[in-house]
């Protein structure tokens, strides 16, 4: 696919490629996560319960987008968007390898690793993708969604990659396949990175050299103590119990949210279209958080459902229970365009469906989804197996909200936030997905405490929260836009 022919900056090749690569190796070890955590010793797992698992896998993909906070910001302020890039995927590179390793240490240290460098690398990467457009270019949004695409298609290499390695060859061929993902990722960047020209060298926000300086010492100690924290607990002085501090967190993540837009709305110095436009994002905010309470179930609840109760057996072969992931990431590939032509075309006829509306759109998909998958889940109570087509359909009303919703916020939130908070704001974004995460993980505990038994019955839940969400969104639409933007 030749980017330029569709008059999208050259930078956005290079800022492709490289999420492409660290995509494959994020997905490809979320794939064989749970699966690896849940497997027996002989198996070469760790032997820990599903309801364990869940909280773990929750903690971990929380703390991934948790932690884009803390690089949207240091990369605002300190070092410039690129060099977070750099920095942060050589650090996932590492703590891939090490997960790579055998040992239980290895494996919650890699874990960290990745957490942080995902921290620095994700919210910058997409901060740079807005700001390769014009503010209001009618472009963004389609250039969003071909950088979408990327996601997917590493995704798709991933879950095919390391989840055979993982379930097939050994565990921990799997995770370092992701390892070697990113270092094809990192090393792109480096060499086409002059695409880039001067977008995300130097930070956005210019303080002095005393508030650097200061600023720098408090990030340090804090680092230090929480490495430290970190390490006491690897080396088992501090009991881990994944299930409660999930909890915990999930009271701290909605705490840091909420505390950060007051401080924003308060102190942040914004003037009245300011303000009126991060009430917007407060509203979009909550509403992707519940989206993805529901959406990243794909990588607990529904990939021991895919193992466990589903009938995966072509011409006599059994395929790995991960592969049934790359149904999403297949389908955003294959209708990413046709979204992406779809927005454009409804600008153009000035009919585009205000944000609001469309994330509404997106709740109500999701809940379709799961429609699909209890009915699933209640055949297999019946007869031992369900086909992989409930999944199919899931996967499918699941990727087309998460069209509706995902690029479209990505976008809005470069198009909606001020200039000078950008990269905190795409931290902010990313905090979201963290608190559907956290969620996800307990949900998902719910849903395999008892085994098939607990799956149709939370399944149905979600459908319904996730349709009342949706329509009220849908009805606060119209009012809310012609108030933020009048």
């Amino acid at each position: 696919m030749q980017l330029e022919i569709l008059n999208h900056p050259k930078g956005l090749r290079t800022l492709f490629f490289t999420e492409m690569w660290e995509r494959m190796s994020f997905y490809g070890m979320r794939g064989i996560l749970v699966l690896f955590m849940t497997a027996s010793l002989l198996e070469g797992g760790l032997e820990i319960d599903p309801v364990s698992a869940s909280a773990v896998y929750g903690i971990y993909s929380s703390s991934v987008y948790l932690m884009a906070l803390i690089g949207g910001w240091l990369a605002d302020r300190h070092i410039g968007q690129q060099k977070a890039i750099l920095y942060g995927g050589f650090i996932i590179m590492v703590g891939h390898f090490l997960l790579a390793f055998t040992s239980i240490e290895t494996f919650y240290l890699g874990l960290v690793m990745v957490v942080l460098g995902t921290g620095l690398l994700k919210p910058n990467i997409s901060a740079i993708v807005g700001d390769l457009y014009e503010k209001n270019s009618d472009k963004k949004e389609a250039g969003f969604t071909i950088f979408y695409m990327s996601i997917n298609i590493g995704s798709i290499l991933g879950f095919f990659i390391c989840g055979y390695l993982g379930e097939n060859i050994g565990w921990h061929y799997g995770f370092g396949a992701a390892g070697i993902g990113m270092a094809f990722g990192l090393i792109q960047f480096l060499l086409t990175k002059n695409n880039l020209n001067e977008v995300g060298i130097k930070p956005s926000v210019e303080i002095s050299k005393r508030q650097r300086k200061k600023e720098l010492i408090y990030f340090n100690f804090f680092g230090i103590l929480f490495l430290l924290f970190i390490a006491l607990g690897i080396t088992g002085y501090w009991e881990f119990n994944p299930v409660p501090l999930a909890g915990a967190m999930t009271v701290v993540i909605f705490s840091v949210a909420v505390i950060y837009f007051l401080y924003l709305f308060i102190l942040g110095n914004l003037n009245q279209e300011e303000k009126r436009k991060i009430i917007l994002i407060v509203v979009l905010f909550f509403g992707a958080a519940l989206f993805w309470s529901g959406f990243d179930q794909a990588g607990s609840s529904f990939n021991i459902f895919a193992k466990e109760y589903t009938d995966r057996i072509i011409l006599g072969w059994e395929y790995p229970a991960s592969w049934l992931q790359v149904l999403n990431p297949l389908l955003v590939v294959i209708l990413s365009p046709f979204m992406a032509y779809l927005w454009i075309y409804l600008g153009k006829k000035m009919l585009d469906p205000s944000l609001p509306f469309k994330f509404g759109i997106g709740l109500i998909l999701m809940a379709i989804g799961f429609i699909f998958i209890a009915i699933g889940a209640n055949i297999a109570l019946q007869e031992g197996m369900a086909s992989a087509k409930w999944l199919l359909l899931t996967y499918l009303f699941h990727t087309l909200g998460e069209l509706t919703l995902s690029p479209i916020g990505l976008a809005a939130i470069s198009n909606l936030s001020p200039k000078r908070y950008v990269g905190q704001m795409m931290g902010v974004w990313f905090l979201a997905s963290s608190l559907g995460a956290i969620i996800a993980g307990l949900l998902s505990g719910q849903a395999t405490y008892d085994g098939l038994t607990s799956m149709p019955g939370l399944f149905n839940y979600i459908a319904i929260i996730s349709a009342i969400g949706g329509l009220f969104l849908i009805l606060i639409s119209r009012p809310l836009n012609k108030w933020v933007m009048k």
